[in-house]
C-alpha cells in the first residue's frame, strides 16, 4: 500500500496535468477572425457550462456554443425564442479545425433582433 506522501504527490501531479487545448471553455480553440453562420435551429441545449444550438446550414449541421445561462438571460435570449425550425444568424468564431462544424457565438440574430451575448467583445 502506498504511503501518504506518494498518494499526495500523485494527486498534486494530476491536478497540475495539462488540459487539452479545447477543454470546452474559453476561446483558444476558435479562430480569431469573425465568422457568420445562418441556418435553421434543429436542436437546443441550454444550461451550464453554456448553451448549444444545432444549426442546419447550407453546408451541413453545425454546433454553436452560446452563452452561459446568465449571459443568455442578460441578452434576453430564452428557450421560447430558440424554437426548433427558427431561422437564426450567429456571429462569432469558428473552430480552428476546418473539418469541425463548431463555432462560439457572440451574437444571435433572430427575426431581425440582436441578442448580444458578449457585449464586451466586438
Amino acid at each position: 500500500m502506498p504511503d501518504r506522501r506518494t498518494v499526495l504527490g500523485g494527486l498534486a501531479a494530476a491536478a497540475l496535468a495539462p488540459v487539452p487545448a479545447r477543454a470546452h471553455h474559453g476561446w483558444g480553440w476558435a479562430e480569431d477572425e469573425e465568422f457568420t453562420l445562418t441556418g435553421l435551429i434543429r436542436g437546443v441545449r441550454l444550461g451550464n457550462p453554456h448553451g448549444e444550438l444545432d444549426v442546419e446550414a447550407a453546408d451541413g449541421l453545425w454546433t454553436a456554443e452560446i452563452g452561459q445561462p446568465y449571459r443568455n438571460d442578460r441578452a434576453g435570449l430564452t428557450a421560447a425564442i430558440l424554437a426548433l425550425g427558427t431561422e437564426v444568424t450567429l456571429e462569432g468564431h469558428r473552430s480552428r479545425d476546418p473539418d469541425e462544424r463548431l463555432m462560439k457565438a457572440e451574437r444571435v440574430i433572430i427575426a431581425g433582433r440582436l441578442y448580444d451575448l458578449y457585449p464586451d467583445r466586438s
